[in-house]
């Protein structure tokens, strides 16, 4: 194994059997997991898409047989939206195979697999927030792959936790909010996207929640959204964003932003125009206030 994989535990002198494997953990998600196991002393073992490529079946399941853990954390994926239509292959064999690989090992490891997915499995038609219970339809290969990927963890996978995200950010990776930042730099005026709503969510706190699923025995196995509020349109949140930003002295001037209807600023794949995550499960974690989340991550 690569000596650079990441591992910790409350034993500094002997090797301790993991709580909890990370996948992906050089992804915005995965790198807070790591930054909060080890905050809170949790025992963890993490790789990341180099060390670890979960589209290989034998290398997954000997890892996970040879750490043992007591949960496995999938925060690998392929996330390019737009790249997934020309990539197909590539995006279905990490986000529906990759999925299916750790299932598998999960169920006969004896492993709890929590899986992350995404707003992307709907369509955005829905008036109003979605809710676990509502029907699946992507419109892009990005979320076909996602759906594909929660179909085989519920397949082959007893012990699991599913749960969907919106909008993530945070100080790893590429995201919304630095992309925001690094043109409030060079731009006194820019155009941004009002006919798209949904609900930012900060990679911290998703991580937290999820260590709060591996760690509570309270929790029924299933399929959840990770709920976040205010819910708010591009525009919306990149005025937010040039607030603090401003506030806390990172830039010096707010850029005047424009909104625009989505059909003036075209992407290969149109963006749902509803990605509102909401709960109504007893996945009680309380939501996300992700202003307060983006307030510490530009502070």
């Amino acid at each position: 194994m690569n000596n650079n994989v990441v591992r910790s535990g409350s034993n500094p002198t002997n090797f301790v059997r993991p709580h909890i494997l990370i996948t992906g953990s050089n992804g915005q998600v995965g790198s807070e997991l790591v930054v909060l196991c080890r905050e809170k002393n949790i025992p963890f073992v993490a790789y990341n898409s180099q060390q670890l490529d979960i589209t290989d079946s034998d290398r997954v399941f000997a890892e996970i047989k040879k750490q043992q853990p007591t949960a496995v954390i999938n925060a690998a994926a392929y996330t390019a939206v737009d790249n997934a239509e020309i990539e197909l292959s590539k995006a279905y064999a990490v986000n529906k195979e990759g999925a299916k690989n750790l299932a598998i090992a999960c169920e006969e490891l004896n492993a709890v697999l929590v899986h992350i997915s995404t707003d992307y499995v709907f369509d955005g038609e829905k008036d109003g927030p979605y809710l676990e219970t509502d029907k699946t339809n992507p419109v892009s290969v990005y979320g076909a792959s996602k759906l594909a990927g929660e179909r085989e963890v519920v397949e082959f996978c007893s012990k699991y936790f599913i749960v969907r995200v919106s909008w993530v950010f945070g100080q790893y990776g590429n995201n919304f909010v630095k992309t925001m930042l690094g043109l409030a730099k060079n731009h006194t005026e820019l155009k941004v996207v009002d006919d798209q709503f949904g609900a930012p969510t900060s990679a911290d706190q998703i991580a937290e929640k999820l260590v709060t699923l591996v760690t509570s025995a309270s929790i029924n196995y299933g399929t959840y959204h990770l709920e976040s509020n205010p819910g708010v349109t591009w525009y919306e949140f990149a005025n937010k964003i040039f607030q603090y930003a401003h506030d806390a002295k990172i830039i010096k001037n707010i850029p005047r932003v424009h909104p625009i209807d989505s059909t003036h600023y075209p992407k290969p794949v149109m963006r749902p125009k509803n990605s509102k995550l909401a709960s109504t499960s007893q996945f009680d974690l309380g939501t996300i206030d992700w202003e307060k989340g983006l307030e510490k991550l530009i502070r």
